[in-house]
């Protein structure tokens, strides 16, 4: 679902439902969620085991994946990557360095969002565009997309600027055509010798799940 997103030379790998939920963790993973509740432990193992076999693809040999600064997971040296994992879904997606300055994607269960959520994650004008979004596209939860393309804008923005990206922090405008732009309200980092002001992205949806994917250029 999410390779369909993102450019060829990125290497996706999803699983469904309980694929790969009891796949071995190393042991310095398995430490990680020692004490967490099952449903956390089978989802952490099933991207990892996504991950994994992302790498294989590579040619890079299959090792633990510990989180760094903020949770984000700390890829093998020559990789960029992303994951993510919703209820009954995960994905991981890597490419080489030379290939891409950067790569975030996300995955959610395509339903609306909470009751009271979407004024923590919207600008106002995200709330007002989504509203004409609704009309438009009716059997899309816009909601839940917005979302979902902040986690992706957050998961591409850390690994180059180490900081945190709040959600009002990025105006997001999302089209019917399966497309995104991500407009940062804070100084961007710099990448192939520009100051980004923008991401851009894509989205599916499809099997009950709403996915996210930016995968930026280094030009």
């Amino acid at each position: 679902m999410i390779e369909e997103l993102l450019p060829t030379a990125v290497v996706t790998v999803e699983a469904y439902g309980h694929e790969d939920a009891d796949t071995p963790l190393y042991p310095e993973e398995a430490a990680l969620v020692a004490r967490a509740v099952e449903k956390r432990r089978r989802e952490f193992a099933a991207v990892r085991s996504c991950a994994r076999r992302a790498m294989e693809k590579l040619g890079v040999p299959p090792q633990p994946i510990l989180p760094g600064e903020r949770g984000a997971p700390r890829w093998p040296a020559g990789l960029a990557g992303s994951m993510t994992h919703c209820d009954g879904y995960c994905a991981a997606a890597l490419v080489r360095v030379g290939d891409l300055a950067s790569l975030g994607i996300d995955a959610e269960v395509h339903g609306p969002l909470p009751e009271g959520v979407l004024p923590s994650v919207a600008l106002p004008a995200e709330a007002d565009r989504l509203r004409g979004l609704a009309a438009e596209r009716p059997d899309i939860h816009w909601d839940r997309l917005l979302f979902s393309a902040k986690e992706s804008v957050y998961k591409a923005w850390f690994p180059l600027t180490g900081k945190w990206l709040d959600f009002m922090e990025a105006d997001i405008e999302l089209t019917a055509d399966g497309t995104f732009r991500a407009a940062l309200l804070v100084p961007g980092p710099w990448v192939g010798g520009r100051r980004l002001s923008h991401f851009d992205g894509r989205w599916t949806a499809g099997r009950g799940l709403i996915a996210t994917a930016i995968a930026l250029p280094h030009g």
